[in-house]
């Protein structure tokens, strides 16, 4: 990415938008990063401002950057920034997340997930765009039994309204790249982790109620796996995606074969819950968040699983490294290692 580039990073003060626009930062000489970002309270609005704010110190001199306050479902500010920046490559990250939310709170999730994905097709569409990348989420397989989830299963069953407005952006996508020749990609991110991350998330939670003296609970009696990976492998696989564009082609007759793809980004590691949880405990004693003596059996309840959960996500990433010659490679440990030696500097 060394020409100079214009680039539009939604959702830029979530998890992994802060991630990748500070990893873009590091890669490019010059050029134009937009982030937009509603800022919204789904979860403590402070941790997103700690972000934009590491962003602002990371920022080097040949790049202008320039952080936008503002939701992708406001139809004229997506298109007043498309039309003044003429944007070559865009990573919409804006997305309402998280399972369980989406059953008390529907509302948000059509609004920023289907109206706010299709303001930035429609955007694509007007202002052409050398590539289009977009978060959709392991989610989408629902409780697919064949295991491991690949690309080419179909993903038919959602399980959730948020796991079904992520398959909606898919559908979306190759509508918009086979009518208007847009080349996109969907990536389908698998429990992402790591330092900053969303306090909503297992690890995340369980260590603020572990320090709080609080019980955890662990769904579906520790029977749970996931598909773990860490925020620098997810932002790895995207930055080298956003730069191979699926191709535009003519078919038979005449008319684009949409240039269209969708990547599983994921460990390829499905952890067992309990593992996960006995390796995070280790983590944190040894950061200092706990003491040694910490009595993790007494904090621990084991329960059923919850309405939109899936028992388990496992990735087959196969695809993205023929393509991309990528795989995650950083270890659950020294992923929750980073995330406890963060959580005890932030926190204290």
């Amino acid at each position: 990415m060394q020409e100079m580039k214009k680039i539009l990073v939604t959702g830029s003060a979530g998890f992994i938008g802060s991630n990748l626009v500070k990893r873009l930062f590091k890669d490019m000489e010059e050029g134009v990063i937009v982030g937009i970002d509603n800022l919204n309270n789904y979860y403590d609005p402070s941790l997103k401002e700690y972000r934009l704010r590491e962003l602002e110190k990371a920022k080097p001199e040949g790049i202008k950057y320039v952080f936008v306050k503002g939701s992708i479902a406001d139809k004229a500010l997506i298109d007043k920034l498309f039309e003044e920046y003429r944007f070559d490559i865009v990573v919409n990250l804006a997305a309402q997340a998280g399972v369980r939310y989406s059953i008390e709170n529907p509302d948000v999730y059509i609004e920023s997930n289907i109206i706010g994905f299709y303001n930035i097709l429609e955007a694509c569409r007007h202002h052409p765009v050398e590539h289009l990348v977009y978060a959709s989420s392991s989610s989408v397989y629902g409780g697919n039994k064949k295991v491991p989830f690949s690309t080419d299963d179909r993903v038919d069953n959602p399980v959730s309204l948020y796991a079904a407005t992520k398959k909606s952006n898919e559908l979306m996508a190759h509508c918009y790249s086979k009518l208007y020749d847009i080349p996109s990609t969907g990536l389908r991110f698998f429990t992402v982790y790591g330092p900053a991350g969303r306090p909503d998330m297992a690890y995340f939670g369980f260590t603020n109620k572990l320090l709080a003296g609080k019980t955890i609970q662990i769904y579906n009696y520790g029977n749970c796996r996931r598909d773990f990976t860490y925020v620098d492998d997810i932002v790895e696989g995207i930055v080298r995606v956003m730069a191979g564009a699926p191709a535009r082609r003519k078919g038979e007759d005449g008319l684009p074969i949409p240039p269209y793809a969708v990547y599983n980004i994921g460990g390829g590691q499905p952890e067992n819950l309990l593992d996960f949880v006995s390796i995070l405990q280790e983590e944190l004693v040894r950061a200092g968040v706990l003491p040694d003596d910490y009595d993790f059996e007494a904090h621990k309840e084991l329960v059923p699983m919850q309405p939109g959960d899936v028992p388990t996500t496992y990735a087959d990433a196969s695809a993205l490294e023929r393509d991309f010659g990528f795989t995650p490679k950083i270890t659950l440990r020294e992923g929750l290692r980073e995330f406890a030696r963060w959580y005890k500097e932030y926190y204290g």
